[in-house]
Formats: structure tokens, C-alpha cells, sequence
């Protein structure tokens, strides 16, 4: 007869389609389950530079999307167990409550979450408690990949190809539909944003599309995304774009919190393709999967070398720490209108586009030369879709220091606001100020006569600033101080 009492703890992975742990505790023992989720009081502390390092965009919809799971819990049976504290002393205090003989897990990959992992296991060693770990947040699994996990192609090209060529995508683990009832114990409370010292964010007028977390709500996205509105067909074309809602898929926060699985999206794509159509775009958004995995195993691979100020390639680039200069990036003051759109719309909404994102990132450290760690850890504070392993891989790969990054990349953010932004949409609507000025004018309105000024109703220096530096000569010093690293 199996005895074995199974304990759960769920972490990123806040769903039950397609995960690994609670499949393979229930073909354990489908009698005895406890799922559980630990709020870790680090995660709400303050990053080095002294941000919020959980804020209250993302503090709210991972409150949403542990209530989601606790409701989709109740539906079958059983329910959510929720504490407050240090998983790897909480955890073990309740797995010896509940006679617990073994807990599965979701593992990660970078270092502040391996050190829970790590004590945690030491911890229930000691009471004769295993500690299974599983893989569940990217496309492919690592035993899939032609290459050791310390083997991974260091140019992303390289290992797409051979991902491509070599490797398949494991079918999703089915939904359970039924659960244990939970013996009589305290379940715990969800907390709510003032435990965190945080209040709750004001919605903002223009925002123009609204998350709201949890797996039920990222399933609805991807139904109304790819089905209803029929937009995987295009998602090549529009995914650059930064105002309309169905631009891009808009799935990355439910990724990050692992309310949906790569994998469930990538049946989907599958599926689209052989009912409807097969063409570029399907292909791309199974390409930005790949990339989301990529960055994942390259953390794997290199460990604490991501965070560092020299990045994975290590160059000893000289960066500034500019409070002045950062924090009119940071409230998009600077004069620069498509750079204070995005960073304004980061602040008011805690989500940004793709597009915006390499743009701001760019002009903070090629423009401003400005240190792209505090560039991460804002992005880190703000981002609802904040994953460690694709938001400091990016600012790697943006300053100029990832392993796949390619010399000085600088962007052209004049020509990149023509390029994306064309009649002027997107910066009209996060900057009304400009609202009156013409689109051949609104992305340089340094250039506009005082006479212009008037007739459209702004400013320049007063209603809206100058430009905190010149978009070449900046970028052209910076190029300079980057070079001269590269060549030591």
C-alpha cells in the first residue's frame, strides 16, 4: 500500500495544464497531495540600487495568479496552502506537520533561486524527506538539446539552427481533474499588496490593454489572440508595434509567472497551422519561444556572470552612475519622445513593448552611457512579465556586454520612432502634450521655430523638455569608451 504523503510547491509555474511536478506526484500517489505556495519575503525586498525588487504591477498580478490557482484547486478537490516566509524553512516545518515523505518541484536556474533549492534540500535531508525536481518553463526540455547543458552554442543563431534541426517539443502533461481533499489545517491568506508595503496601482486612462493574472485568464488570451481574433497570421507583420493591444500576443506575463507553458502555446501554433494557415508569422512566435529558451539555458550554463557590471563577455567598460540623467529616463523626461512614451507607459501600466524596450535600453547605455544594471533592475521593479533570465540576457545583449551581442549596437531612435511609430500614434498618446504637432514634426520636436511652437501648443523646455543630449555625438563618445574596453 503507498503511503507517501506528496507536497507540491509551486513557484513560477502558477497553473495545472502541463506541469510536470504535480503530474508525476499524482502518478505517485494520486491520494495524498499538498499543493503549496511560499511567498518569499526577498523577492519583496529592495535591488542594490534601492527599487522595489517586486513592484506593485507585478506584486498584483502574481497576488491574482496564486488566487487563480487556489480557485482552480478548489475546483477539483483540494486547495492551495499558502504561507508567508523562507521556503526553505517553511516548507520543511510543514512537511513534517503533514507527514510529508517527499516534495516536487519546479527547479531554476539563477543563483538566488538555486541557493533556496540548495538549502531547502539540506533541510529536508535531515528529516529523511527526497526532493524531486522537474524542468517545466521553457519549449524544449535540456535532455532534448543536442548539446550538453555546459555545451550551449554561445551565438543564438547557432543554437536555434541545431535546436531546429535536432530536437522535438514533449508533448503538454494533461490537467488533473481530480485532487485529494486537504485534511483540516489553516490554508493560509492570500496577502494583499499593503503586507508588501506597496499600494495598489492607479489604473491609468491610457491604458490600452489590461492584464489580469492567473492560468484561467492567459488561457483566454490565447483563445481570443490566436483563435477569435485570428491575429497569429500576422504576428510577424505587427509585432513591432507599440499601441494597439493585438500588436503582439501580449503572452509574456503569464509565461513569466508560468500561468501558461510554452509547450500548450506551441500545440496551439501547431494546431493553427494545419487548420488554418502555415507561414512566417506562426514560425515567429515559436522563434521568440526560442529565444526565451535560450536565454534560459545560457543562465544555466554561465551562472552569476549575467548579473555582473562586465556581463558575460567581460569587458571592463567604464559605466556612469548618473542619478540625474537615470531618473529622466526613468519618469521619461528626456526630450527624446519615443524613448518618454515607452518609459512613461512602463510607469503607468508596467508593461512596455519589445520594440520599446530595445530602445530605451539602447539609448540608456549608448546615449546616456548610463549603467545597465540599473537599467535591469528598474525593468526588474516595473515589468509585469519580469523573467530574471530573458530581462538581464537582453540588457546583456542591449549594452553591448552579452555573449551574443554584436560590438556597439546603437539605435537610430529617430529613425526607429519613423520606422514604428510613423503617423505618430503611439507617442500622441503617451505624450498629449504633442498631440497638436504634425507626424513629420513629433518625433523631433527640438527642430520645431518658436512660431511652430506656438501654433501647436507646446513649449519646448517648458511643456516638454530639450533633448538631455545629442542623439550622434553621445552616442559616437560612448562608442568610443565601448572600443577602447574592447581593446584592452
Amino acid at each position: 500500500m503507498n503511503t507517501q504523503n506528496l507536497l507540491v510547491w509551486f513557484r513560477n509555474d502558477l497553473r495545472l495544464h502541463d506541469h510536470e511536478a504535480l503530474h508525476q506526484a499524482i502518478q505517485q500517489n494520486p491520494n495524498s497531495i499538498f499543493p503549496v505556495y511560499c511567498f518569499d519575503p526577498r523577492q519583496f525586498a529592495e535591488t542594490s540600487f534601492g527599487f522595489p525588487k517586486t513592484g506593485a504591477f507585478r506584486a498584483q498580478f502574481l497576488l491574482e495568479s496564486v488566487a487563480d490557482l487556489r480557485r482552480s484547486l478548489q475546483v477539483i478537490g483540494s486547495n492551495l496552502i499558502i504561507r508567508s516566509g523562507y521556503p526553505e524553512k517553511i516548507l520543511p516545518e510543514l512537511a513534517q506537520q503533514l507527514g510529508v515523505t517527499a516534495v516536487y518541484y519546479h527547479e531554476e536556474v539563477t543563483s538566488e533561486e538555486i541557493a533556496v533549492e540548495e538549502e531547502l534540500e539540506q533541510s529536508l535531508k535531515k528529516l529523511g524527506i527526497a526532493l524531486h525536481a522537474f524542468w517545466g518553463a521553457t519549449l524544449y526540455h535540456p535532455d532534448d538539446l543536442p548539446f550538453a547543458p555546459n555545451q550551449i552554442p554561445e551565438l543564438f543563431t547557432n543554437f536555434r539552427k541545431q535546436v531546429e534541426k535536432s530536437s522535438t517539443v514533449c508533448p503538454t502533461f494533461p490537467v488533473p481533474t481530480r485532487l485529494p481533499v486537504l485534511p483540516t489545517l489553516d490554508p493560509g491568506d492570500i496577502p494583499s499588496l499593503s503586507d508588501f508595503g506597496l499600494e495598489s496601482p492607479n489604473f491609468d486612462a491610457r491604458t490600452q490593454f489590461k492584464f489580469h493574472g492567473g492560468e484561467r485568464a492567459g488561457l483566454a488570451r490565447l483563445e481570443e489572440y490566436i483563435w477569435k481574433r485570428d491575429r497569429l497570421k500576422v504576428y510577424k507583420q505587427t509585432r513591432n508595434g507599440m499601441l494597439e493591444p493585438d500588436d503582439s500576443s501580449k503572452f509574456s506575463p503569464w509565461l513569466a509567472h508560468g500561468c501558461l507553458s510554452p509547450r500548450y502555446i506551441y500545440e496551439h501554433v501547431q494546431r493553427y497551422e494545419e487548420t488554418r494557415v502555415k507561414n512566417d508569422s506562426t514560425y515567429w512566435l515559436v522563434f521568440e519561444l526560442l529565444w526565451r529558451d535560450y536565454f534560459r539555458f545560457i543562465c544555466a550554463k554561465h551562472g552569476t556572470r549575467i548579473f555582473r557590471l562586465s556581463g558575460l563577455q567581460g569587458l571592463p567598460i567604464p559605466w556612469k552612475e548618473d542619478w540625474k540623467r537615470f531618473n529622466l529616463w526613468r519618469d521619461g523626461k528626456t526630450g527624446f519622445p519615443l524613448v518618454d512614451a515607452n518609459m512613461q507607459e512602463l510607469a503607468a501600466t508596467g508593461f512596455m513593448s519589445n520594440r520599446g524596450r530595445q530602445n530605451v535600453a539602447s539609448f540608456l547605455t549608448k546615449n546616456l552611457g548610463i549603467n545597465w544594471q540599473m537599467g535591469a533592475e528598474w525593468f526588474e521593479s516595473m515589468l509585469i512579465d519580469y523573467d530574471v533570465c530573458s530581462n538581464w540576457g537582453n540588457w546583456n545583449y542591449t549594452a553591448g556586454v552579452g555573449n551574443d551581442a554584436r560590438g556597439f549596437r546603437f539605435f537610430n531612435i529617430t529613425k526607429q520612432s519613423k520606422d514604428y511609430d510613423p503617423d505618430g500614434s503611439y507617442v500622441k498618446h503617451w505624450l498629449p502634450v504633442l498631440a497638436k504637432v504634425p507626424a513629420s514634426k513629433v518625433h523631433e520636436p527640438w527642430k520645431l521655430l518658436p512660431v511652430e511652437q506656438q501654433r501647436f501648443g507646446i513649449r519646448l523646455g517648458v511643456d516638454y523638455p530639450n533633448p538631455v543630449v545629442d542623439l550622434f555625438q553621445s552616442a559616437a563618445a560612448n562608442e568610443a569608451i565601448y572600443n577602447r574596453a574592447c581593446d584592452r
